[in-house]
């Protein structure tokens, strides 16, 4: 996929990420709004990366570095170009930036019912954690 071309995001990005989400992320979060990727861009400009094709988004992974720990969130592609290589080339992106910055381990919240992802992580060498769970609480009225 020679076209493929991998770079961060900008802030005129943002309404078409946030739209490109509902159709290719599964499942939504407190932050899928124009303020959360704000906020994300203002504490990580380089964090939210893109794929395109042609000029057309096809692809995101968000790489959040917070100086100890490499998380990774929104691995998206979209359904009509998945299994392609665009979700492998977002990840080895984000890869080599976690490396730049120092990181030593990536993380990544995959949805449990999100079986078709499990593969993909698998494939890219992730493994899931049984000993850890998860424990969230929600700082504002949404409950995502």
């Amino acid at each position: 996929m020679t076209d493929l071309r991998i770079r961060t995001a900008g802030p005129d990005d943002l309404d078409t990420v946030l739209a490109f989400w509902k159709t290719a992320a599964e499942g939504a979060s407190i932050s899928d709004d124009r303020g959360g990727v704000d906020r994300l861009l203002a504490t990580d400009p380089e964090a939210l990366l893109l794929a395109e094709l042609d000029g057309e988004l096809v692809g995101t992974v968000i790489a959040g570095f917070d100086g100890w720990r490499c998380h990774l969130y929104r691995l998206a592609v979209h359904p009509e170009r998945r299994r392609r290589g665009i979700g492998s080339a977002l990840l080895t992106a984000a890869d080599e930036r976690f490396v730049r910055l120092g990181g030593r381990r990536a993380d990544a919240m995959v949805l449990v019912r999100n079986e078709t992802a499990h593969h993909a992580w698998q494939a890219a060498g992730y493994q899931p954690q049984e000993q850890w769970r998860r424990w969230v609480k929600p700082l504002t009225d949404g409950d995502h």
